[in-house]
């Protein structure tokens, strides 16, 4: 499992935001832990075109957190 930190893809609200509901990304979102081997898409506006592919340690410039919009 890897430990994940505040701006990491795994913890945005873009981070499989298809299937934002599912049990994993709620349990990955709870724990700040996610699999190695986890690969999901990227929902962030500004990158749809590039139908992006992301771990939950990757990150960027347009992170959204995930818990500020369930609040």
């Amino acid at each position: 499992m890897q430990h994940l930190e505040e701006g990491q893809c795994g913890l945005c609200l873009h981070f499989g935001e298809d299937h934002a509901g599912e049990h994993q990304l709620v349990q990955i979102r709870q724990a700040h832990e996610a699999p190695e081997d986890l690969i999901d898409d990227c929902g962030h506006p500004r990158h749809a075109s590039l139908n992006l592919k992301v771990t939950p340690i990757s990150g960027c410039d347009g992170f959204e957190s995930a818990a500020e919009a369930q609040a």
